[in-house]
């Protein structure tokens, strides 16, 4: 199941990062694909407000990870776009991460073929039309449910 639309600025990807916040349960495994610059972290960033972080949110980049604990869930934002080897994940512990019931956000998930869980639902941006291109593909039941509730959320939901 896919579904595509246009966000035309920063403050329309944050309101889509916001709409999908209200929408997820966990456990789950979301993948943002897009080039640099394509607005993955600033979508992270509206999920992140939308479950309440009102701290920094922060790309992990140098860090590989950054934790939150919010609304009453884990919340890990990977971002692997310096990952030198996908077994730096072993490193950081990525199996503790993915063994709880947690939120699993991947940056640049294919930088660690073969070594990340399955996607529940990918998260495609691109620069279109002086915004974004956002393209939804649910994989699973739970990213397919995800989906539906996300249509059910309003039109304005993107999905």
């Amino acid at each position: 199941m896919n579904r595509a639309r246009h966000l035309p600025d920063a403050a329309a990807t944050e309101q889509f990062g916001r709409t999908l916040a209200r929408e997820l349960v966990p456990p789950l495994v979301i993948y943002l694909r897009g080039d640099l610059g394509a607005g993955k972290t600033t979508l992270v960033r509206g999920l992140l407000r939308g479950l309440g972080v009102t701290g920094a949110c922060k790309s992990p980049t140098y860090t590989l990870v950054e934790p939150y604990e919010v609304a009453g869930m884990q919340v890990f934002h990977f971002d692997l776009y310096r990952l030198q080897s996908p077994e730096e994940l072993d490193f950081v512990g990525l199996r503790d991460y993915v063994d709880q019931e947690a939120i699993c956000l991947f940056e640049w998930p294919d930088r660690a073929p073969g070594m990340l869980p399955v996607a529940d639902l990918t998260l495609w941006l691109e620069p279109r039309d002086g915004g974004r291109g956002l393209s939804v593909g649910a994989h699973t039941a739970a990213g397919t449910d995800l989906l539906r509730r996300l249509q059910g959320a309003g039109r304005d939901a993107g999905a």
